[in-house]
């Protein structure tokens, strides 16, 4: 064999990507890892400057360091009504995808483990309806929480949260292949309800489901801004997203408020990065748990 062949094979006997490939991949990986990573690199340079460093400066590189009375101006900016709308994402998003990912479960070990009459259909209906822009949604969602005098209230945020065809989706998925049907089977010999099958088995089978789903939901809820916008009209009731909006609708009629926007806009990330480092763990040990069986 000769050393040209043997340095394009693999020790598995497949073939060994050759230093042009591997070299314009590692390129291209960078390249992305960059473009990912320039958004929030501005906004941490942006944050650390006033608003006469703002403008007269690099954007992309720090001057002189403002980033301490940048946090303060912003904390007591209105009576803190920013640390109100960081409190109401949190709830919006933890209490909205908790909601969505008990109903995704239980509808999809519904849809997976029940046989009934209209099955498939129904299944085609959720999968069609979770290609649908969240954002065509909204307004008609107004309408109709207008008509039963919900608007500008916690619920009219709440209860669309929970619906969540696409969660469905994948509770059907992870219901199919974590859940034998045998099990079940012999819980319902031993007695046990359905509705004690579904809460004692099926959830804590499907749990890595379950993480991913509230994972989805708890960042979409937090990045979600049109159904807010439409249904929510008390500054006190705002998640941040709409507050910083709100900010920035300000920002053209009185004052420049750029510099509490981007340092609002930092200080936004922070509990959602501070969230998805926290469930990767549980996440990344129940998908090894689940290929271990």
């Amino acid at each position: 064999m000769s050393s040209a062949t043997h340095d394009a094979a693999a020790p598995g006997g497949g073939a060994r990507p050759t230093r042009r490939a591997v070299a314009l991949t590692t390129g291209l990986l960078i390249v992305f890892l960059l473009y990912s990573l320039a958004p929030t690199w501005f906004l941490l340079v942006a944050s650390t400057k006033n608003q006469t460093d703002l403008y007269s400066t690099f954007g992309l590189w720090f001057s002189a360091n403002h980033l301490a009375d940048n946090f303060q101006a912003i904390w007591d900016y209105h009576d803190g009504v920013f640390g109100r709308w960081l409190l109401n994402s949190v709830v919006y998003s933890t209490v909205g995808a908790a909601g969505s990912t008990l109903v995704s479960l239980a509808a999809g070990y519904g849809l997976a483990k029940c046989e009934f009459k209209g099955r498939g259909a129904l299944f085609g209906v959720i999968v069609g309806a979770s290609l649908l822009p969240s954002t065509l949604l909204a307004f008609p969602l107004y309408l109709v929480f207008a008509e039963i005098g919900l608007t500008n209230t916690v619920w009219a945020v709440l209860i669309p949260y929970f619906i969540n065809p696409f969660g469905v989706y994948l509770g059907k998925v992870y219901a199919d292949t974590s859940v034998p049907t045998e099990l079940m089977e012999a819980a319902r010999i031993d007695g046990a309800s359905e509705t004690r099958i579904f809460f004692s088995v099926a959830l804590r089978l499907m749990r890595t489901g379950g993480i991913t789903i509230f994972m989805l939901d708890f960042v979409n809820i937090w990045n979600n801004f049109f159904l807010p916008l439409f249904m929510l009209n008390g500054e006190r009731s705002f998640p941040v997203t709409l507050g910083l909006f709100s900010w920035v609708q300000q920002a053209q009629t009185a004052r420049d408020m750029n510099t509490l926007v981007l340092t609002g806009s930092l200080l936004s990330i922070i509990p959602l990065a501070v969230f998805m480092f926290a469930l990767q763990k549980y996440w990344r040990s129940g998908i090894l748990m689940g290929s271990l069986k």
